[in-house]
């Protein structure tokens, strides 16, 4: 690998509008085999449960249940690493979110990664009856309290929207103490939340996104992409932070549902960079019409990108 960088595919399960070629177990089953068989590393979906009509007309998708849909994806491989990008954590009752991502990593083998973010739909959290106005509270008190369900028996705390009062968790995760806990988003908030709390960071370009729709700060070059990340170091250094952070960055032009497959000939050059700046992940998506299309790009990507990197 490439200064160490991995790679995760999107399964383009949001693809609702196409029916079968991209949903139901033979689609998932068969395009989780291929992106196994190409060479990545790890597959991921995304987390929509009740999108408003609005968002959806102004390029938003539907999802799949997460949880789901990727075990669907763990039971057609055998090495190939499960991620959320992300799930919500205001979405869920923190138990609850705990209890799906245990199961999928125990039926796994252990290899689910768990991506969770405050989220930043408004109308989605009305629709779900969650707290939008508090989430960034609930998204680090829910990641606490994950971590707690997972590892502690006779589990007694007291949250804004639970009450756990002696209760516990079984079975326990494969992975110990818990499934890679990766944070999403750019702001500082988010940042802090990641070194303070999570195994992993996700921040995200925002090419061609108005950044107060997706309610984070901008990400519109490499030097902007420095930035967030000499804060995350500033912040790890000051609140004592030993363990590396797992960086996980979508490389420029390279954005949920691109127009086109990446150039062979500069993607090796913004791995490299995206490597030596500390990244450990690349997220990638791939545009197809079809399945049959997503399947031959699936190969290539691999023949033409990652064999030559690796």
């Amino acid at each position: 690998m490439l200064r160490g960088v991995r790679f995760s595919l999107q399964l383009p399960t949001d693809r609702v509008d196409a029916g079968d070629e991209f949903l139901g177990a033979e689609a998932v089953f068969e395009m989780a085999r291929a992106i196994e068989a190409a060479g990545f590393d790890a597959c991921f979906v995304t987390d929509h449960p009740f999108p408003n009509d609005r968002w959806l007309e102004g390029g938003g998708h539907h999802t799949l249940d997460p949880f789901v849909a990727l075990s669907f994806a763990a039971a057609a491989t055998e090495r190939l690493r499960v991620q959320t990008n992300i799930a919500v954590l205001g979405y869920r009752n923190p138990f609850l979110l705990a209890k799906s991502a245990a199961s999928l990593d125990v039926m796994s083998g252990g290899r689910l990664i768990l991506g969770v973010a405050a989220g930043y739909l408004k109308r989605e959290f009305q629709a779900l009856g969650a707290d939008f106005e508090a989430r960034n509270e609930v998204a680090d008190e829910s990641v606490r309290a994950m971590k707690r369900a997972w590892t502690e028996s006779g589990v007694e705390l007291i949250g804004r929207h639970f009450a756990a009062t002696g209760n516990t968790m079984l079975p326990r995760p494969v992975q110990q103490l818990h499934p890679p806990l990766w944070i999403g988003g750019n702001s500082q908030r988010a940042i802090r939340r990641a070194v303070e709390l999570g195994d992993g960071w996700i921040p995200f370009p925002t090419v061609g996104i108005v950044p107060a729709r997706v309610r984070t700060a901008a990400i519109l070059s490499m030097s902007d992409f420095d930035e967030r990340l000499a804060y995350a170091r500033r912040h790890a250094d000051a609140v004592g932070r030993e363990k590396p952070l797992e960086i996980s960055f979508v490389p420029f032009g390279l954005s949920m549902n691109p127009p086109d497959s990446p150039d062979p000939s500069k993607f090796a050059e913004t791995i490299d960079a995206l490597g030596a700046r500390g990244v450990t992940w690349a997220t990638m998506s791939l545009p197809a019409r079809s399945r049959a299309e997503y399947l031959d790009g699936v190969a290539r990507l691999g023949e033409d990108l990652l064999r030559p990197l690796r």
